[in-house]
């Protein structure tokens, strides 16, 4: 039960809560439900749920000012028989514990705690129909349409307790690989001598592992989409799953960038299916890892909590992952961190993730195949595993995140310090005396603020404890005393410590450089439709401390002009691009550069999967979606920036013809 009692708290909550005001004062200034009510409703309940209140209004300047509602108790029962009219709305999550009536200078008003809907819940939608635009998201403090796609996807995840049970019509034991299937029968034989399944011939054996099943009501039998997932054939896997993608990248420096120096992806020299990818990433992540010495028994542990914990979080982004998403499931290694990002949202809470004991698998058949080979936890165990491995080796603890748009879970497990020397020094060098002032909870805000770059209320919440509002008093008093830079608003508010500036583009391109976009010929149609389209993207992460070298960055990459000063590389060609990178872009730009017309709600999130890794100047844009400049800008790029879904690279001249974009982070992303 939310504890609101004045604006104050309001105001305070509005970091770690989803707030939406309203003046609902109608045409005769007693009283009633507006229309944008109801968007916002249904928008709260398929995210992360929220608080909407009845007669208040929000300034520019993010205060609150009381209107009040005159007639309240007439508004509450409006509220609750439209919640009740299936015609209207498609469910009522409310009960009177969550519609509250609280007294702020004299006037009433009304408080709605929205709570977020589960799975079997969602989509919960507006006139009687899902589709159409009837289904919104909350996104970036704003209520957004869901496509018919992402409906689509929503309802899936309501029906299907296991997603991959479905029987695969044309599929057959010639989709199979079978020496992956023998080298699982052998983890099998090792894990558990004598196992009945292993006297059983392929065929039996993979129909014992529920890879292949019958249906009993309508007597259909075939290959499963978890046999297909964890022992298929990359040919046969790319025809079931269009956008079916793995990604291993090991990166030299601990910054974000797109530069490997060992990547695995299916590429037709080995199988491409989940088992082999996890047995082949799984070596490589365990590859000279550094761990605190453990005996046990007079004996070096070699198989330490540690390494228990990568092993779980491969499997968990292995098992919850949703293959038909448009996202790649990816896997990165730097020297401070693991990252881990799946398709697909979380099916339970954080906080029940958290404390554990609840489980809700999304690829049930190939987490019990896992399971039979001695990988993977039961019961929802998973999550508190890797978090007491991690921590046991003193490390900062892991962050676990959603991003709502795509949707993907990520899992970052650095190998830092809570409070390492080296960033204490630093700090005590920048802040001088004042730093030492500061309370240990401070302390440990700025220390985290120093190793991550950017922090958000939810992030330091999760590593300090602290109560949300004793939390955001507390960085609003280092805001207030120059320890801490804040950026953006409400759930948004990102802090950063100070000093940082932002580029221009003479700093990144130089003044008296010719900056000449890119009018290289397109590739030819094979070429740009030899990967699915998947994001390829960031586990979204500065690398702490380390500091950036080597001027200004002129020299072009393979992934972008290499900018120091910015987070992300700049695209101004394609020409030079990663052959994989410029691929992945040019088939993500397909479906709006092969039509002539089509809505601009494809076009815009086009445009962010697009900008989701790097900065694409608008010739770039242009050229891949097959659009004008003067359009894109005007009716397209501005309207993202203006609802902060983009970001430009030089804020300060937003209209030089060498501006270039890039998507905003989630309020939950690090940067």
């Amino acid at each position: 039960m939310l504890q609101i009692t004045s604006l104050e708290d309001l105001e305070l909550l509005s970091e770690s809560l989803e707030i939406e005001c309203k003046l609902a004062a109608g045409q005769d200034g007693k009283g009633r439900i507006p229309k944008d009510f109801w968007p916002s409703y249904s928008a709260f309940a398929n995210t992360h749920g929220g608080v909407i209140v009845l007669g208040l209004r929000e300034t520019r300047d993010h205060r609150f000012v009381v209107e009040g509602i005159e007639e309240a108790e007439r508004v509450v029962g409006d509220l609750f028989n439209t919640l009740n009219n299936p015609q209207k709305v498609s469910l009522n999550l409310l009960t009177d514990r969550d519609v509250s009536r609280l007294v702020l200078e004299g006037k009433t008003v009304i408080l709605v705690n929205v709570p977020s809907a589960s799975r079997k819940q969602k989509p919960v939608y507006l006139q009687g129909n899902p589709f159409n635009g009837n289904t919104y998201r909350r996104l970036h403090e704003g209520d957004r349409r869901c496509d018919d796609e992402s409906v689509k996807r929503m309802l899936a995840e309501q029906i299907e307790d296991e997603r991959d049970n479905r029987i695969l019509t044309g599929f057959g034991m010639d989709d199979i690989d079978p020496e992956s299937l023998r080298i699982y029968r052998q983890m099998l034989r090792d894990e558990k001598p004598g196992h009945p399944f292993l006297e059983l011939e392929d065929f039996e054996f993979l129909h014992a592992l529920k890879g292949w099943r019958r249906d009993r009501q309508t007597g259909e039998s075939g290959l499963t989409l978890a046999g297909l997932l964890m022992f298929g054939r990359w040919s046969a896997l790319q025809d079931a799953l269009p956008h079916y993608f793995l990604d291993y990248q090991e990166r030299p420096e601990a910054r974000t960038e797109k530069r490997w120096v060992d990547r695995l992806v299916p590429d037709g020299s080995w199988s491409g299916n989940v088992f082999d990818f996890f047995r082949r990433v799984y070596r490589k992540l365990s590859a000279d890892l550094k761990v605190p010495f453990e005996l046990k028994d007079a004996q070096r542990q070699e198989d330490t909590a540690v390494h228990v914990a990568l092993r779980e979080a491969l499997v968990n982004t292995l098992v919850h992952a949703d293959y038909s998403g448009r996202v790649s499931v990816l896997v990165v290694k730097r020297p401070d961190m693991f990252g881990f990002r799946n398709p697909g949202g979380m099916r339970v809470s954080l906080e029940q993730a958290l404390r554990g004991g609840e489980s809700d698998c999304r690829n049930r058949l190939i987490h019990q195949m896992f399971l039979m080979i001695g990988l993977g936890e039961r019961m929802g165990s998973g999550i508190p595993r890797i978090y007491s491995g991690w921590t046991s080796a003193h490390w900062r603890p892991p962050a676990l995140y959603v991003k709502d748009e795509p949707e993907q879970t990520l899992l970052e497990l650095r190998m830092v310090d809570l409070l390492p020397e080296a960033a204490i020094t630093k700090l005590r060098a920048q802040f001088g005396i004042g730093f030492n002032a500061l309370n240990e909870a401070e302390r440990l805000i700025v220390a985290t603020a120093a190793i991550e770059r950017v922090v958000s209320h939810a992030r330091v919440a999760e590593i300090s404890g602290l109560h949300p509002h004793d939390l955001t008093l507390s960085l609003q008093h280092l805001v207030r005393d120059g320890f801490l830079v804040s950026d953006g608003r409400s759930r948004g508010t990102v802090y950063h410590l100070p000093g940082e500036q932002l580029p221009t583009p003479e700093q990144v391109f130089g003044e008296a450089e010719s900056f000449v976009m890119a009018n290289a010929a397109a590739l030819d149609s094979e070429t740009s439709g030899a990967l699915p389209r998947s994001s390829g993207g960031l586990i979204e992460s500065s690398g702490g401390l380390i500091e950036s070298s080597g001027g200004l960055g002129r020299r072009s990459g393979p992934f972008g002009r290499e900018v120091p000063e910015l987070d992300r590389p700049v695209v101004d060609g394609l020409d030079s691009l990663d052959e994989v990178y410029r691929t992945e872009l040019l088939a993500t730009a397909h479906d709006v550069s092969s039509q002539g017309k089509c809505s601009r709600e494809l076009i815009e999130q086009t445009v962010l999967e697009l900008c989701d890794e790097s900065y694409l100047t608008l010739s770039v844009l242009a050229r891949l979606l097959g659009r004008s400049e003067d359009y894109l800008r005007k009716d397209v790029l501005n309207p993202l920036v203006a609802a902060k879904r983009l970001r430009r690279a030089f804020p300060s001249k937003p209209n030089d013809p060498r501006q270039a974009y890039t998507a905003n982070k989630d309020v939950a992303e690090r940067s």
